[in-house]
């Protein structure tokens, strides 16, 4: 990995700090289940054989090749999976242009999409450790039906990966599924060089075989040779106290900056520190922000390489950052919080979305929050965010028809000064969503819904996809109002008119 940039100057490897950055980075490569402190010790010991994975993943190759010739005849792949299940792999495509549909949402508009295609040439992967995360159980139940109904096995086209011996691989083998499980002592964000993400970018086209060679050939440079590793620990650590600007521009790793903020965020996102990775378009200044790029020269820290040595390189870097930090980089206390207020909201609604009376109405969006107008609500929204603050944009819409509503980011961003992210809903749930509840509590919380044009039924579930989605917004939502964070909702009863208001709204400031 080639590193550069201005931020190198603030590196002092005579430091006491820069010292116990390097015992952390050797005790790491010996899977010291210590590193992280004695609170962190027992999930730690369960969670480090993605330490081993350029090495023991090449295990998996025949299985994998086995797998590539049976759904030979698919065309096209569909992954059904969120966080870490899910990102990598999307960023392996995007890298290698490859066609893969990533359906990490339970927005109705979204799933649309997912059955657009034939579905008698489509093969599904479902991807959860457990089976229990309930976007990815109803996700699976929602093709299971589509195929049926369209007089096709789904045994012949939905494959598994999961945790051996886990409810989801007991489920599906007694039904005759195909199954490859993956190693269970490494966490769903560590997998991508696991059968998580290996499995479905396989089955798309992409050279796994060379994602992993390049994987171990960093591990291999970066434990012979430890400065570059530890100057960018070091650099995140001292250089900014919690916002990390990443950018995809002017590399040759799209997306990988999705995949990156889910990493860094849920794994320091905790006991009210952390890093707070934001996604940008492109380097610029954002509040007291450290900018990092994976090619270019204007940020503050360029880090440049393949795909396979980001991916262990970026593991490796933010586990080195917890033991700085004394946090436990496996765990994720607060991710259940969500999940909790989502269930509770269907066990209140059964399965229809109760009518929920808005403070106020301008022209297609609803506000739930401040304001007699919807640029009176940004402004004051804006008005609200601390000193040294942040601003979180979660949008529960469709990311591919809708997908223009994400140069909010940047409009809030110029406008207010302040850092800013954006997350699709839910699956920033399995993200920043840790962070935004853990983190340093100076969040300021941006929700974005909207009608929907289609819902689905879900096989053995009482509700809607369209119920789930709002679900999982008004439990979000509840969970963050518990903290008195700033707190706004915008509904759109049309969406595309809706979004375009907000745009127009946001410019004006």
């Amino acid at each position: 990995m080639h590193i550069s940039g201005k931020s190198l100057a603030s590196v002092d490897r005579e430091s006491s700090l820069y010292s116990s950055l390097r015992d952390a980075h050797q005790r790491i490569a010996k899977k010291d289940s210590t590193t992280w402190g004695s609170k962190a010790t027992a999930e730690a010991s369960i969670r480090l054989n993605w330490v081993d994975l350029p090495e023991t993943s090449l295990n998996l190759l025949p299985q994998i090749s086995h797998l590539i010739r049976k759904f030979a005849a698919h065309k096209r792949v569909v992954l059904c999976g969120m966080g870490g299940s899910s990102l990598g792999p999307e960023v392996i495509a995007l890298t290698y242009k490859k066609e893969i549909f990533i359906f990490d949402s339970t927005d109705p508009n979204y799933a649309k999409h997912a059955i657009a295609g034939d579905l008698a040439e489509t093969v599904v992967v479902v991807s959860s450790k457990s089976g229990s995360t309930i976007e990815t159980s109803s996700q699976r139940a929602f093709f299971e039906a589509q195929f049926t109904t369209s007089g096709l096995k789904p045994i012949d086209h939905i494959l598994f990966v999961t945790d051996p011996g886990s409810p989801l691989d007991l489920d599906v083998r007694t039904h005759g599924f195909e199954v490859i499980n993956a190693d269970p002592n490494v966490g769903g964000r560590f997998s991508v060089l696991s059968a998580f993400g290996l499995v479905p970018s396989a089955l798309a086209g992409a050279p796994i075989e060379d994602i992993l060679a390049d994987a171990r050939k960093e591990k291999s440079e970066f434990t012979s040779n430890d400065l570059a590793i530890l100057d960018v620990a070091y650099i995140i650590v001292t250089q900014t106290e919690q916002y990390v600007a990443f950018t995809d521009s002017q590399s040759n790793v799209p997306g990988l900056s999705d995949w990156i903020e889910q990493l860094i965020a849920e794994s320091t996102g905790k006991d009210q520190i952390g890093r707070l990775p934001i996604a940008t378009e492109n380097v610029e200044p954002i509040g007291n922000a450290l900018t990092i790029a994976y090619g270019g020269k204007s940020a503050d820290l360029v880090v440049e390489g393949p795909l396979g040595a980001h991916f262990i390189f970026w593991e490796w870097v933010t586990a080195i950052i917890g033991a700085a930090l004394k946090i436990d980089p496996f765990n994720q206390p607060n991710v259940t919080e969500a999940k909790e207020q989502t269930s509770a909201c269907l066990a209140e609604w059964g399965n229809k979305v109760p009518t929920l009376q808005s403070n106020c109405l301008d022209k297609s969006v609803e506000i739930f929050g401040d304001g007699q107008s919807l640029k009176d609500a940004l402004a004051t929204f804006i008005e609200d965010v601390k000193d040294g603050g942040y601003i979180a944009i979660m949008a529960y819409l469709d990311r591919r028809d809708d997908a223009k509503i994400a140069e909010l980011r940047s409009i809030l961003a110029h406008k207010s000064g302040h850092p800013t992210s954006f997350g699709w809903g839910p699956r920033f749930l399995h993200s920043t969503g840790q962070f935004h509840k853990g983190g340093q509590r100076n969040g300021s919380f941006l929700q974005i819904t909207g009608e929907t044009s289609e819902d689905f039924e879900i096989p053995g579930r009482p509700f809607t996809l369209r119920t789930l989605l709002f679900a999982q917004a008004i439990g979000d939502n509840r969970a963050l109002a518990t903290r008195k964070y700033p707190l706004l909702r915008l509904h759109l009863q049309n969406r595309r008119a809706g979004i375009d208001e907000i745009l127009a709204a946001a410019r004006s400031l």
